[in-house]
């Protein structure tokens, strides 16, 4: 697997002929994977997002064997379990979090990590259900609000998955992880206009990250307009890992009819509301 900044491409799956995007875009960033939180973890030389592969694989083992050491410990177990999601291993990180929330019931913070791992396993609902269970009314986290319309896109419900997407936007205005979710929720309906106008306000935030940019670089390649995806892909990224991503977008925008069917679909007249077509 390429430099850990492709998990921005790679965690999207073709879903048919149309080349529909799946975003697991939770609690950050549409595309992203969380950071290393900090605690009695092993120290990393680097941010994450800036790891290779190998370097992936090698925090992952030796985020593993504190693991074993100690399952029950909160903090490690979300890491591990993040890193084994990042290296595309979702069942054995849904695993290590089922046995951090067995050992945690009532930590919001692990609740929140064993829901992403559910949702990247597949189990959406189950997701949805316990990310609810770490929100609080009173004091409601934005992140979570955005993790449930990652989902709830996943479940084909494009009109609520926005409405949440709209309602962590009150809570963070501008956030760009926010309006990156947004934009690619477009994506997934093929109205490609709209979903760039999102991720360029996105990629315009202060705070945006490289991540952002990606996911703008990728829909503006479905358009057609690779060179200019080339560069926005480009930016920021070590020549390596930029290589790696341009590579990866041109094998997935080269497979039959993607980007040509989804521009085709985002000519067709979309539902009232916001409503999901497929």
């Amino acid at each position: 697997m390429p430099a850990s900044l492709t998990i921005t491409f790679t965690n999207r799956i073709l879903q048919g002929a149309a080349a529909s995007l799946l975003v697991l875009a939770l609690a950050g960033c549409s595309t992203t994977k969380d950071r290393m939180t900090t605690g009695s973890v092993p120290k990393l030389t680097k941010p994450v997002e800036e790891m290779d592969a190998t370097e992936l694989r090698s925090a992952t083992d030796r985020l593993g064997q504190a693991y074993e050491k100690n399952p029950r410990d909160p903090v490690t177990g979300v890491n591990y379990a993040n890193l084994l999601r990042m290296n595309g291993r979702d069942t054995q990180a849904l695993a290590v979090m089922q046995q951090v929330a067995i050992a945690n019931p009532g930590d919001r913070n692990v609740l929140a990590a064993y829901g992403k791992a559910q949702a990247a396993a597949g189990q959406f609902q189950q997701a949805l259900d316990t990310i609810g269970r770490a929100q609080t009314p009173d004091r409601p986290d934005w992140k979570l609000i955005s993790a449930q319309g990652a989902i709830l896109d996943q479940m084909g419900r494009a009109s609520d998955a926005r409405q949440r997407y709209r309602d962590a936007l009150d809570i963070q205005p501008n956030e760009p992880s926010i309006l990156s979710n947004l934009g690619m929720s477009y994506v997934l309906t093929g109205d490609l206009r709209t979903a760039e106008t999102y991720l360029r306000s996105a990629a315009s935030q202060p705070t945006a990250d490289s991540r952002v940019r990606q996911n703008l670089a990728l829909v503006v390649g479905l358009q057609g307009r690779f060179p200019e995806a080339e560069q926005i892909a480009r930016r920021e990224l070590s020549p390596q890992q930029a290589d790696a991503n341009v590579a990866y977008l041109r094998g997935m925008l080269s497979q039959p009819n993607s980007w040509q069917k989804l521009a085709a679909k985002e000519k067709t007249p979309q539902v009232a509301g916001d409503s999901n077509t497929n």
